[in-house]
């Protein structure tokens, strides 16, 4: 098992490679030449910059039962399809259950912005949501890896 990380603007990637080590499982980054970054203890692969780009490399890396750390829904479909299990930064496991709907979601809101409509942006990222990840990529980490859930926030 290991950790791939859709690393093109994702801010939980520091606590995900935090995590995994807890775990013993390796987290590789996967990022484009305009997103490129280097952390201790993970692998970096960077690709040429493109549409989809990062997306298709991750896809075809991914084995069953692999984690994924991604807020991109499309991708997020692909994994599951791989039997991988995604998530996103903000700690909400995408399951066979909830992606429809959200890949439903992301298709009414591109129509409605190709028609002149507008859409909320996302909210502001608040430290809960770093929390929140953390305490469920640990989770997710101990149930395939079958063991007790450690989280160094709740030792303390």
């Amino acid at each position: 098992m290991k950790v791939l990380v859709d690393a093109d603007g994702c801010p939980v990637v520091d606590e995900t490679i935090r995590t995994a080590r807890k775990h013993g499982i390796p987290v590789t980054l996967l990022c484009d030449t305009a997103h490129e970054m280097h952390r201790e203890g993970a692998e970096t692969v960077i690709v040429s910059k493109g549409a989809d780009a990062v997306d298709f490399l991750l896809v075809n890396r991914v084995s069953p039962g692999d984690i994924v750390v991604t807020q991109d829904y499309g991708l997020a479909a692909m994994v599951l399809a791989k039997a991988g299990r995604p998530i996103d930064q903000n700690g909400r496991m995408y399951t066979e259950d909830n992606i429809d709907s959200l890949l439903m979601s992301r298709y009414v809101s591109k129509k409605v912005r190709e028609a002149g409509g507008r859409m909320k942006g996302p909210k502001k990222r608040k430290p809960e949501a770093d929390y929140r990840f953390e305490r469920n990529l640990n989770a997710l980490l101990s149930d395939i890896a079958g063991d007790e859930v450690c989280n160094e926030r709740d030792e303390e």
